[in-house]
């Protein structure tokens, strides 16, 4: 049985792909340097069967815990990324839309945010952010999610205001046309009420 073709492994010395060295390069967004993907750009990952939990706390509250191995769509740059053994704290706020088709049968989509919050190093127990650090970073980024809903909020409601007043607007202006338009009619109904008067007082 032939056996199959093993890939040389890369020297030292070799130079990384154009990706890897644009992946890990610093870079800069709003005054803030980071390295990694470049800002705009998306993963796409295919998730195992994971494990979904979640506890009733209030009628509309529920806390949740999701556990599951996620893989990448495609391959990663070689030599591109951190190493193996880093890990992440991300704070997830999203929408979950859910649809019951049976009895034990919904389908569920998940859309929103992802911030992060620290992260480990491979070989390290420490995080990068001290438990007070992460609790700020995450008041922070809810803050700015609350600013968010507030800022649509206030935009729609003065869209709302602003339609009514043209809507306002637009029936003024049509009952003044309607006014203008009926003043004829009502000057001859009054002359036609003179002149029958006046009839009536010569017979």
């Amino acid at each position: 049985m032939a056996t199959k073709p093993r890939r040389a492994k890369r020297s030292r010395n070799e130079p990384k792909s154009s990706l890897a060295i644009s992946y890990n390069e610093f870079k800069e967004f709003e005054g803030q340097r980071y390295t990694g993907m470049k800002i705009g750009r998306s993963h796409k990952w295919y998730y195992d069967q994971g494990v979904w939990k979640e506890t009733k706390i209030t009628p509309d509250l529920w806390q949740i815990g999701y556990a599951v191995t996620k893989r990448r769509a495609g391959r990663a740059p070689e030599g591109s990324g951190v190493p193996v053994g880093t890990a992440y704290h991300w704070y997830v706020v999203a929408h979950q839309n859910t649809t019951k088709h049976s009895a034990n049968d919904y389908t569920t989509s998940l859309t929103g945010l992802k911030f992060k919050i620290a992260h480990k190093r491979a070989g390290s127990e420490k995080w990068s952010a001290t438990p007070t650090t992460q609790r700020k970073r995450m008041i922070m980024f809810l803050q700015r999610v609350i600013d968010d809903l507030q800022k649509q909020n206030d935009s729609e409601a003065d869209h709302v205001r602003s339609r009514d007043k043209s809507e306002r607007r637009t029936r003024r202006t049509e009952g003044t046309a309607q006014t203008i338009a009926r003043r004829p009619t009502q000057r001859r109904r009054v002359a036609r009420r003179t002149l029958q008067r006046r009839v009536r007082r010569t017979v």
